[in-house]
């Protein structure tokens, strides 16, 4: 059975070897690249089972090699970096990373977060389990849609999130204002109008040809109940 490879994308040598030899002695086949596009031209070549990301690269910031590499794969991604700053932090995880870890950090801890990751991963994909268009992700605040994951603001996901959780319903204007923002007095009908025409145009660039969010005039928007399990 070949082993997992784990892309290390790190521009210190002397981290990158410290890395390749944790996972190489832990079974795993480490692969090996020093800036954000030699990562993103290797990885559109050949797959990975997990990247670990380092957020100070010489060429491009790490949250931005993240985002270009979520419009072509969802391969795992643990964020590296010398900065432990809680924004950092929050940013890396609501992009929709699957860990963090700051230098100094053990490799045998870091090996061990990444045998997590992959069970998990492991687990979602499990033959047998129903396939469906949606999946939410509550602890990164993510929805994934065909395995794509969107890239939503505060509203849009709280938007989009009432309406998967029940497919189908048909919600008033007022209800999605209730359920998904804060006061009134920052919002209108309209506004609701407006994060579902950004929402349905992010979801056209996955399924250009399917019309996720049905509008029932006069009475709201409800999540279609007949979409297909799997994209042809």
């Amino acid at each position: 059975m070949s082993k997992p490879a784990i892309l290390v994308v790190e521009d210190e040598p002397g981290i990158a070897d410290t890395l390749q030899y944790a996972l190489r002695t832990d079974g795993f086949e480490p692969l090996w690249v020093a800036t954000g596009e030699a990562a993103l031209a290797r990885l559109r070549e050949e797959s990975a089972a997990l990247v670990i990301l380092d957020v100070g690269l010489p060429d491009l910031n790490g949250f931005e090699v993240f985002k270009r590499l979520r419009a072509f794969s969802d391969v795992p991604v643990v964020f590296l970096t010398a900065r432990a700053d809680e924004i950092d932090r929050v940013v890396g995880l609501e992009l929709g990373a699957d860990d963090y870890v700051a230098k100094p950090f053990s490799p045998r801890e870091l090996v061990a977060r990444i045998r997590t990751i992959l069970r998990r991963a492991a687990r979602a994909a499990t033959p047998g389990a129903a396939p469906q268009p949606f999946a939410i992700d509550e602890g990164r605040r993510q929805i994934r849609f065909y395995g794509k994951a969107l890239e939503l603001s505060r509203y849009e996901y709280g938007l989009l999130k009432t309406l998967v959780e029940h497919p189908g319903h048909v919600f008033s204007r007022d209800t999605l204002l209730d359920k998904v923002w804060d006061t009134h007095s920052e919002s209108l009908d309209r506004t609701v109008d407006a994060h579902v025409k950004t929402l349905r145009a992010k979801l056209k660039t996955v399924a250009p040809a399917l019309e996720p969010i049905r509008t029932h005039r006069g009475s709201g928007y409800a999540l279609a109940e007949d979409l297909p399990a799997a994209l042809p």
